[in-house]
């Protein structure tokens, strides 16, 4: 009750989020129509709008998020970022991915700490080394940077690898993508919403979908906790809530939702100068540019949407850290958080049309969500605005599940990355 005895007024979803001459971009109150809904203000609807104004001229776009933008899986992953990835379909769009990393802060006009250090993905057994080659050499084929190192190659590219040969899992070699690195995961968010509120996309944030206004095989509007808005196309691009939507649609999508966690050490001087990847092992570790380290490994193996996730996996992950790494054996843990990924049989993205003929789909990219942020973005607008796949998306069809053309990419993303 409020001092004078009568109960609160309701407060309107975002009215927490005052308006700033130096903000970033405006907290708009929602039209009554648009003529692009995109549902998930995460990096991949961000991007998804960056790349419909830019590539497509369509302006006329609301992004609609439940929390505050960027606050899921965009401010709760581990930043890697690379496109070493077996099949040529997966190759393919992360490599597209890639090179617009490379160009991303000059297009944004906006810092996002991109730091192209590379990344080794260690093999310790006979059947790590046979795999590792063949990916190697899969990449090769389809123009990416990559080659193998034997362990002594791997100890100049990070001394602080423990490559002796008495250990557990003794390291017999990497792959290693010389172009991969990280960047800013909050930067990056803030960088696509300043450009799209620039070009007049509205950001409305503390807005849940929680319906859909449907007419025969057309969405005509969306329902949310800040009203009716009508639309002429739907993009849901909602990640681990990605089956709580489509159910409300009445499509099976077949996804999963796990926390993955990751963890970051206190602060300390830089000693790690690339990243290292181990699927046997199973743990990675890159130094951040404040300092701390950051580690994760794979994904809790219950479902769930809360964004933390069981004591024995943040066990197992830095038990692994110290065994890779003695020099870190010391060091302090400093918080650990999780996002809430989902996952698809195939260990692949679904990106494309759906039984509705105004509603793509963009979900399941499981652990490497984060990498294709501006590549799936121009990729997903142009899926969007021609109304057929782009090539890039064809491969990740939801029909491939029924017709049995998977991508089969477990063996690259088996571990958290």
């Amino acid at each position: 009750m409020s001092p004078a005895g009568r109960a609160a007024a309701p407060r309107t979803p975002g009215a927490d989020l005052p308006e700033h001459p130096d903000a970033l971009w405006r907290n708009p109150e929602p039209k009554r129509s648009y003529d692009v809904v995109v549902v998930g203000g995460g990096g991949h609807g961000l991007a998804t709008a960056h790349y419909l104004v830019k590539n497509h001229g369509i302006t006329n776009i609301a992004v609609l998020e439940k929390g505050w933008l960027a606050g899921g899986n965009m401010a709760r992953n581990t930043t890697l970022i690379r496109s070493n990835y077996l099949w040529d379909a997966s190759a393919a769009i992360y490599e597209h991915s890639l090179k617009l990393w490379e160009g991303l802060e000059e297009d944004l006009g906006y810092p996002i700490l991109f730091s192209q250090r590379g990344v080794l993905n260690l093999a310790h057994t006979l059947q790590d080394v046979r795999d590792s080659v063949r990916r190697v050499e899969a990449n090769t084929l389809n123009g990416i940077d990559a080659e193998w190192v034997d362990a002594e190659e791997v100890a100049k590219l990070c001394p602080i690898v423990n490559t002796s040969s008495d250990i557990r899992y003794p390291v017999l070699g990497a792959t290693y993508q010389p172009r991969a690195g990280i960047a800013k995961h909050d930067y990056v968010g803030w960088g696509f919403a300043r450009r799209i509120d620039e070009a007049g996309v509205d950001i409305i944030q503390g807005c849940e979908v929680t319906g859909f206004v449907r007419d025969g095989d057309r969405v005509t509007g969306v329902k949310t906790t800040r009203g009716d808005i009508a639309c002429g196309t739907v993009a849901l691009a909602a990640a681990g809530s990605t089956s709580v939507l489509t159910d409300m649609l009445g499509i099976r999508v077949p996804i999963q939702s796990h926390p993955l966690q990751a963890l970051v050490s206190e602060l300390l001087e830089p000693v790690h100068p690339t990243i290292v990847m181990s699927n046997q092992v199973h743990v990675y570790v890159s130094q951040a540019h404040k300092g701390e380290l950051v580690m994760g490994a794979g994904v809790d193996s219950y479902n769930g949407y809360g964004q933390r996730g069981a004591f024995h996996v943040i066990e197992r992950q830095m038990a692994a850290a110290v065994e890779l790494f003695p020099v870190f054996a010391r060091a302090h843990l400093l918080r650990t958080w999780a996002g809430v990924v989902d996952t698809t049989p195939d260990a692949s993205p679904i990106v494309g049309r759906t039984p509705y003929e105004n509603v793509f789909l963009n979900c399941g990219w499981g652990t490497g969500g984060f990498k294709a942020t501006p590549g799936l973005g121009w990729v997903f607008a142009d899926t969007i605005a021609n109304g057929e796949p782009h090539p890039y998306a064809a491969p990740f069809s939801l029909d491939r599940f029924t017709t049995g053309r998977l991508v089969d990419e477990h063996g690259a993303a088996a571990v958290a990355h």
